[in-house]
């Protein structure tokens, strides 16, 4: 393959990936979650980010309670509502993602420095081969 078939490839592979991207933006902002309490007290809504989009009290089951047992029980849906979307956007941004990258510590800000920046830059083997450099030593 020639330099200009490479070169052609790679646009049309850049295109692809940049597609895909997109396609992943629109899922990922298009995420929501909701979780209702065990005794039905509460239901939560959440957005894409976990934001609180929305309470309600499907029964009359809040009245009997203490403001503290409510707050309890709000703060525990909504964190169950908030762990569905994250779970939610895991699985839209793992097939981006290289292989063994870890989706779910990347969305929960746990991942390393390294997931987001390895040691030595990602460079396909054809770039390399192009631009005349050679794999770093390890």
């Amino acid at each position: 393959m020639d330099a200009n078939a490479r070169i052609e490839s790679l646009f049309e592979e850049y295109q692809r990936q940049r597609n895909s991207l997109t396609e992943m933006q629109q899922r990922m902002r298009a995420l929501s979650g909701t979780a209702t309490s065990p005794r039905r007290e509460v239901t939560v809504s959440v957005g894409q980010s976990g934001v609180l989009t929305d309470i309600r009290f499907p029964t009359s089951a809040y009245k009997r309670m203490t403001p503290s047992d409510l707050s309890e029980v709000i703060l525990a849906t909504y964190t169950g509502a908030k762990e569905s979307v994250l779970a939610q956007a895991a699985e839209v941004l793992a097939p981006m993602l290289p292989a063994g990258m870890d989706a779910r510590a990347l969305v929960d800000g746990t991942a390393g420095t390294d997931a987001y920046l390895p040691a030595e830059p990602r460079i396909a083997t054809s770039v390399r081969e192009i631009l005349g450099m050679r794999q770093a030593p390890r």
